[in-house]
């Protein structure tokens, strides 16, 4: 029986959903100190960078027909990839807990029925929806995306068609550390964008919708957020939805938008795990990730989530450089080796130094500098030292 491929449109609608997040709107209000001007050049520009490296990421697994940790294993081997599968692995457990915890603390607003009760109702669908399975998921997608669609049109209606610019009391970040959190989250989906272009019928045009339909939407969620803190002086996007009077559309926007996110961090947690170990069962994984980042929402605070997209950028911006490098570049596959030492070596020199250049204000971010000068390294270490395929 010939395995079931995904269309381009149906990667679209995948991406759209994972761009729809409360947890984007929240990360947007980050940027209102610099302005609505300067802080839309700043969210712009990084997208294009974090979308520009989310575009090749996906292009590796759709063109080698392989997930995203397969994908890790032809520059790191075997045994090597383990490392970053079981990283990728507690990121996207963590990655759940935020979202839900996000997603219930803005239903609560809304609903006042309790924050855990929200965790759970949230939780029990992201977990409906990988019992359902990603390619049995295209007709409930498709309405999902529709309602929200229209519903965050309303949205960004109610907060930019009232009230006038207001000054925000905050201290500004650099335009260069605003470059960079634009840039952390196209680059937090880089170890998870393969799960899906690997199933696509046209790989790279697949990859190409999926890339530019989550920069658009994205962009559209910073805005968002950063628009509802300067023109409506309130950062809390449950509490503009109230005051608004959207009250059930609202509700629905939170609990859908949070649910169609989340869902692929979960998904992909499962999907990792096979790459662990080829015993574990990628669903029922996937279903454990839930459940975890449900009880973690309920149990412990997540509001800032800066530190944690940086750890997230410092992990795998050296990882992806290096998977450009051997799969574009050098043209090289070291999958049928246990470890590769010279990519790993690199890699530990491409963590430090994004850590370091955290420290430092760059106009464009401390991403892209530091992904430029890994692949250098990856290149002349491919170049000088002659290794052996096994």
């Amino acid at each position: 029986m010939e395995e079931k491929r995904t269309s381009v449109f149906e990667n679209g609608l995948i991406w759209f959903g994972a761009a729809v997040s409360i947890a984007e709107i929240l990360t947007g209000t980050y940027f209102a100190p610099l302005g609505f001007g300067k802080g839309l050049c700043a969210i712009l520009l990084g997208h294009v960078i974090g979308c520009f490296l989310l575009f090749c990421a996906g292009l590796i697994g759709g063109r080698a027909r392989r997930s995203a940790m397969e994908t890790v294993k032809m520059s790191f081997g075997r045994k090597g990839s383990l490392l970053f599968s079981l990283l990728n692995i507690l990121q996207l457990v963590g990655w759940t807990g935020i979202m839900i915890y996000d997603g219930a603390l803005a239903a609560n607003e809304i609903l006042n029925a309790g924050n855990w009760l929200w965790c759970l109702v949230i939780g029990g669908l992201i977990v409906l929806w990988i019992l359902i399975g990603i390619k049995n998921l295209g007709k409930v997608n498709t309405v999902a995306m529709a309602a929200l669609f229209v519903m965050t049109i309303v949205l960004s209606f109610v907060i930019f068609g009232k009230g006038s610019a207001q000054t925000v009391a905050e201290e500004a970040m650099s335009f260069g550390a605003a470059v960079e959190l634009s840039v952390a989250m196209p680059l937090s989906w880089l170890p998870l964008i393969s799960d899906y272009t690997r199933e696509a019928e046209k790989p790279v045009r697949a990859t190409a919708v999926s890339a530019v339909v989550y920069g658009l939407v994205s962009c559209w969620m910073y805005v968002i957020g950063m628009g509802s803190a300067i023109f409506t002086g309130e950062s809390d996007i449950a509490r503009i939805m109230v005051k608004a009077g959207l009250g059930i559309v609202g509700l629905l926007i939170v609990v859908l938008s949070t649910v169609t996110t989340t869902f692929l961090d979960a998904y992909s947690a499962g999907i990792s795990s096979e790459s662990v170990s080829a015993k574990l069962s990628g669903k029922w994984v996937a279903v454990a990730a839930a459940v975890l980042g449900t009880l973690g929402a309920i149990l412990f605070p997540m509001e800032n989530i800066t530190d944690f997209l940086y750890l997230i950028g410092s992990v795998f911006a050296p990882m992806i450089a290096i998977q450009i490098a051997d799969f574009f570049l050098l043209k090289k596959d070291y999958s049928g080796k246990a470890f590769d030492p010279c990519n790993l070596i690199v890699w530990v020199i491409g963590f430090v130094l994004y850590r370091f250049l955290m420290r430092l204000d760059i106009p464009v971010g401390n991403t892209l500098p530091d992904m430029v000068i890994t692949m250098l390294l990856c290149l002349a270490a491919g170049k000088l030292i002659k290794r052996k395929e096994a």
